[in-house]
């Protein structure tokens, strides 16, 4: 990982396993706009936005302490350089206990400020770790972007 990929982190007041399972719950905190499966090591999945698509397999999954998702696809129709950017990117989820709290270190390896879609995507991360997913950790609601 460079300093320059896109990383944040979150703390929050429940157990490791209960931030893994919320992570691994996608359509509960990202988009319901899923296909595939999110459960175990090698699964793959599907998630769409319009004419928007990434494709991910899991590539690493440690109980409780860590996810790995590997971009082998996508499209962002939106971009106006690259539309497969994100392609062999990571996204990382790094799960530990700090004092009472658990912390959720979220890293998309690959997402640097050379990139077309940075601050769009990054600034949409944020709002779906920060909020979204930290609210379905929490609470058990996320806020995920509704069915098509």
């Amino acid at each position: 990982m460079s300093i320059s990929d896109f990383t944040t982190t979150l703390l929050v007041d429940q157990t490791p396993e209960k931030a893994f399972n919320a992570i691994n719950n996608v359509h509960g905190w990202w988009t319901e706009n899923l296909e595939g499966s999110t459960q175990k090591l090698n699964d793959e999945f599907t998630v769409r936005f319009g004419e928007t698509f990434i494709t991910m397999r899991i590539a690493e999954m440690i109980r409780d302490r860590k996810v790995v998702w590997l971009v082998t696809d996508c499209y962002k129709h939106w971009l106006k350089n690259n539309k497969t950017e994100w392609t062999g990117t990571k996204i990382i989820f790094e799960i530990s206990r700090k004092d009472k709290e658990t912390e959720v270190r979220f890293t998309h390896q690959g997402l640097v400020p050379q990139y077309e879609c940075f601050d769009i995507c990054s600034n949409a991360w944020s709002q779906y770790i920060q909020q979204s997913l930290r609210s379905l950790i929490t609470t058990g609601q996320g806020e995920p972007n509704s069915k098509e």
